[in-house]
């Protein structure tokens, strides 16, 4: 669960944006 702290650390850079790329990675 990095990615999820990645977001709840980061909400500044853009959680669309963050999920998006998990999405894509996945």
């Amino acid at each position: 669960m990095k990615p999820v702290i990645a977001l709840v650390g980061r909400p500044n850079v853009g959680k669309s944006t963050l999920f998006n790329r998990l999405t894509r990675s996945r």
